[in-house]
């Protein structure tokens, strides 16, 4: 085990009784920590001309709600309050502010990332751009877990339109109608047997049309392409469809939907953003092979190369969490506190410390992920006769690190490696 493993310990034990930590530091606690609850917003036709519904889902997991002990288990209640302002932010369009009771028997359903309350709330909007802001309090503490972001509310009334693509999580049928469950997470890595969706076709006519599926990757490859015909009718149209080929390997994706005519002119289209991130894995780890290598800091080369060595992505994934679960302090519980803070200190290098290169791979972002934020800072950026430095001090090892920027382009470099520089990247 590398020394990374007793220096985190330290860090984890320590934090929270620093009292002069530097604002760098204070900010890293925030680094990669989002809103507690998951929301996705879904355009459909109201049916009325210069009208559309916005769907607003909001899926709130067991685990952010306080749950209390009642009569017959545990009962959490939280509210939910939905902001619409118009793209200037300062006038309110439309507000929905709702209760939500959630009643389990089991102590571990409480705790569960699995579980979730998921709730529905429909606003209808002129097409034009608008400011959201979600929020979701506990009946047990005052903290507010916002989402906030721009959006753009469509026209769907049209010859021909589409609305916004709903990624489903369950589907089933009662008394002969589709009862749909939405994904409203966008994560679909634990759904193996395809990627079912959902979305509406509008049209002033009886047509065939051709719908062509495209996915690319981060890396804006092309991994998925199929094309149906579809006879829609005059008005709206449902559509379903599964795209059968759906082994995701670790990071982000786009699905595109077209709409084309006879003549193969595409006249709607409408895109969606997905994710496949296994439960436990850094929101910040959005690409393996550069998570993989930047366990420099903490894995011997013996313990990098079998894991890149893995015939297939799965089997690699798989080495690649096993690695993680060797080095997890609570193994009893879903999160692995070392593997968060870990990946949090990698993200947060590279917001603070990257010039030419990424952060993670300059000295000070090594010594930050080995060591953590330092309790004091002193920077010289402007001395007379001397190049720009920094002295960082951690006063728990009784340690201090000089960096001097010797070509004055932010290059800040280490005077005095760590012993043996063991841990010195290069690219």
């Amino acid at each position: 085990m590398r020394v990374f493993t007793l220096y985190v310990f330290i860090l984890l034990m320590s934090l929270s009784s620093v009292k002069a930590q530097t604002e760098d530091a204070a900010m890293l606690n925030k680094h990669g920590r989002g809103s507690k609850f998951y929301q996705d917003l879904l355009d459909f036709s109201s049916g009325k001309i210069n009208t559309t519904r916005l769907d607003v889902f909001i899926q709130v997991p067991y685990s952010s709600i306080q749950f209390v002990r009642g009569d017959n288990g545990f009962i959490g209640k939280y509210s939910v309050t939905v902001s619409i302002f118009d793209s200037n932010k300062d006038k309110l369009i439309s507000e929905k502010t709702w209760n939500e009771k959630v009643d389990v028997k089991d102590y571990n359903e409480t705790r569960s990332k699995d579980l979730y309350s998921l709730n529905l709330r429909s606003f209808y909007l002129q097409p034009d751009d608008y400011f959201i802001r979600s929020s979701v309090s506990n009946e047990e503490s005052s903290n507010e877990a916002p989402i906030e972001e721009m959006i753009k509310v469509r026209n769907l009334y049209s010859n021909i339109s589409v609305s916004d693509i709903m990624l489903i999580s369950k589907k089933s049928e009662e008394a002969g109608k589709s009862k749909i469950i939405p994904n409203v997470s966008g994560n679909v890595a634990t759904q193996k047997d395809g990627l079912p969706l959902f979305f509406e076709i509008y049209s002033d006519t009886v047509r065939n049309l051709k719908i062509e599926y495209i996915i690319k990757d981060k890396k804006k490859d092309q991994i998925y392409d199929e094309t149906e015909n579809k006879d829609v009718d005059s008005g709206r149209t449902q559509i379903f469809y599964t795209i059968r080929d759906s082994s995701f390997s670790l990071g982000f994706y786009n699905l595109e939907v077209k709409i084309k005519d006879a003549n193969d002119n595409v006249v709607a289209s409408v895109e969606k953003p997905f994710f496949s991130r296994w439960i436990g894995i850094p929101s910040s780890v959005t690409d393996l092979d550069k998570a993989i290598d930047q366990l420099i800091y903490i894995a011997s080369t013996d313990e990098i190369d079998h894991i890149k060595d893995a015939k297939t992505n799965d089997e690699k994934l798989k080495r690649y969490m096993a690695f993680w679960k060797k080095q997890d302090p609570t193994p009893e519980t879903e999160q692995n506190e070392i593997f968060d803070e870990y990946y949090g200190r990698i993200a947060y290098a590279n917001a603070h410390f990257s010039h030419y290169i990424e952060g993670w791979k300059t000295d000070r972002g090594m010594v930050f992920i080995l060591l953590g934020p330092p309790d004091n800072v002193d920077r010289h950026p402007f001395d007379l006769d001397a190049k720009p430095y920094e002295v960082w001090e951690y006063y728990n090892l009784n340690r201090s690190f000089v960096f001097v920027d010797y070509t004055g382009f932010g290059d800040y470099r280490l005077t005095t490696p760590l012993t043996g520089d063991l841990y010195k990247f290069r690219r």
